[in-house]
């Protein structure tokens, strides 16, 4: 959210992080903005009031923690999961700091997580803070980014102009093959991460993403065991697990309980689906036999090239998984951006 917030004109000037792997990638490429690495539940009401304001315009923006709000984790989408309740640490932030402008960003599961009470408890409190308030999913693929993702936005204004969420663009999303086509060919378990570009033209999509580089990091690949490679073969482009031999999948209990994003092989002609747990759900590269590459879901994500990601794969992943796709965000702080003139 801050590339896209930044990429959009707005200068991010402080930010929270509990995750010390997310804290240091995240001040490696915004290094202008003070970070607090901690749990925000520390960050006392008196050192919000000390956060500097510009003179322009304010904005708070965030997404508070969305593991329990996800359909991925049904034993956790209830009241009584604690974190659940940490939007309310953001609520706490914006009523000592009044913005001019709320962004809230989250999983679309929290509009009916508990017969939708989180979803009437978030409507509540900003209202009671006097904002008006606009929300509703966003689907990525709408706003230039090559992924199939929903999330929900949230915007608020003390002003007396609701600010509204951003059209749709029209004309069709990326690919895949826009996307990655250009970069370089990889071996299951890469583990060279600054790697110069592929033979390929780039896409438009993809010069946009390269600028005037000749190289880009963050090539690395998790590698997989022979047999989850075997299983890799008998999936077609748009395929899943369904495509593998009930011989080369005994190591399930019950293989009906696999959702269809296991072992899913994406389509060069097609938006990406989401990016999300990638290398837990074996998300696999369109042509080649192995799992995506750290660089090829950020781009599919719509991350810039210059975009480096620090920490081990497993961190890395989880960051680009995590993220909200900055060409989404940069749509939707523009469109803030506008109409608050």
């Amino acid at each position: 959210m801050s590339l896209g917030a930044t990429q959009a004109g707005i200068e991010v000037a402080f930010a929270v992080e509990k995750d010390a792997s997310v804290a240091n990638t995240y001040k490696k490429n915004h290094p202008a903005c003070n970070v607090f690495v901690g749990d925000i539940r520390n960050f006392s009401n008196d050192k919000i009031k000390e956060i500097p304001r510009g003179s322009d315009g304010t904005v708070i923006f965030g997404g508070p923690p969305c593991q329990g709000f996800s359909y991925s984790n049904t034993r956790t989408r209830h009241a009584n999961n604690e974190t659940n309740w940490l939007f309310e640490e953001f609520v706490r932030f914006v009523r000592i700091w009044q913005p001019d402008f709320v962004v809230f960003e989250n999983v679309r599961g929290l509009i009916d997580t508990a017969g939708g009470i989180f979803l009437e408890a978030v409507l509540d409190r900003f209202s009671k803070l006097d904002y008006n308030i606009e929300y509703g999913v966003l689907n990525s693929k709408d706003y230039g980014v090559p992924q199939d993702r929903g999330r929900f936005f949230f915007i608020g204004s003390r002003q007396k102009v609701t600010v509204s969420l951003p059209l749709k663009r029209n004309q069709p999303a990326p690919t895949v093959h826009d996307a990655i086509g250009d970069l370089p060919s990889l071996d299951n378990g890469a583990s060279e991460s600054w790697l110069p570009y592929g033979n390929r033209l780039p896409s438009t999509y993809a010069r946009k993403l390269r600028g005037r580089r000749r190289f880009s990091s963050n090539h690395l690949v998790t590698r997989n065991a022979a047999y989850i490679l075997d299983r890799y073969h008998h999936i077609p482009p748009g395929g899943n697990w369904e495509n593998i031999p009930a011989r080369l999948m005994r190591n399930y209990a019950d293989r009906s309980r696999c959702h269809t994003k296991i072992y899913h092989r994406l389509r060069l002609d097609l938006p990406s689906v989401m990016i999300a747990n990638y290398r837990k759900n074996m998300l696999i590269h369109p042509t080649q036999h192995r799992g995506l590459s750290v660089r090829e879901a950020a781009r599919i994500q719509s991350f810039p090239d210059s975009y480096e990601f620090l920490g081990s794969i497993g961190f890395q992943q989880q960051q680009v998984g995590n993220a909200v796709p900055p060409f989404l965000a940069q749509a939707v702080f523009s469109t803030l951006l506008e109409q608050a003139d």
